[in-house]
């Protein structure tokens, strides 16, 4: 598997996006944030639980998610991942240098992930997404610092229709499916800036 991460604040087009490059043939992993919202609302419970206890919720389901979607052979994109959830860690319980770059060894990604730019003319708030544009705007510049710190190079999409969208990451990726067939490029290793920010969902 080469996992490709496609990363964003709340409400910037992730979701379809990822359902459109589905449609083309490769495998998606959903965001477990938002099915973790869900789960808790239909149980009569508040959307989020603590900060901290969310955070670790959200990492044990990305890394169990990360490990069954491993056994995949080539592309596979997800809706956030390890990384972040590693960011959503950082305020309640900050990672040393050694144990985050141990961690993003383990749980490697293309050497690329792809973050969708704040459009508030797409941006609409549902039932697992209570935020606010403001809120997606904060949560951007979070994830663009994150992203430094992890060493993983971060290409922002540009804002266009699903399909010039999903057309531009796959040939960010070096993917070609004339027949079905997959071509990627190999993942890249990770190196760790010292900076310290984190991340929000």
């Amino acid at each position: 598997m080469i996992g490709v991460l496609v990363t964003g604040g709340p409400g910037v087009g992730k979701t379809t996006l990822l359902k459109e490059i589905e449609l083309r043939g490769f495998t998606t992993v959903g965001d477990t944030a938002r099915a973790l919202i869900a789960e808790r609302k239909r149980n009569g419970l508040t959307p989020r639980p603590p900060p901290l206890e969310f955070a670790e919720e959200i990492l044990r389901r990305d890394c169990a998610q990360y490990k069954a979607a491993s056994q995949r052979a080539g592309l596979v994109f997800f809706d956030r991942g390890v990384p972040e959830a590693l960011g959503m860690l950082e305020p309640a319980r900050p990672l040393l240098a050694d144990e985050l770059e141990a961690r993003l060894a383990e749980f490697f990604y293309h050497e690329t992930a792809f973050i969708l730019p704040p459009w508030e003319s797409i941006f609409i708030q549902d039932a697992e997404r209570d935020q606010t544009f403001a809120d997606t705007l904060r949560v951007h510049e979070s994830l663009r610092r994150w992203y430094v710190r992890c060493g993983i190079r971060l290409v922002e999409v540009p804002k266009g229709t699903v399909g010039e969208r999903a057309d531009f990451i796959l040939r960010e990726v070096g993917a070609v499916i004339p027949n079905r067939s997959i071509e990627a490029t190999s993942a890249g290793k990770l190196r760790l800036p010292t900076a310290a920010p984190h991340v929000e969902r």
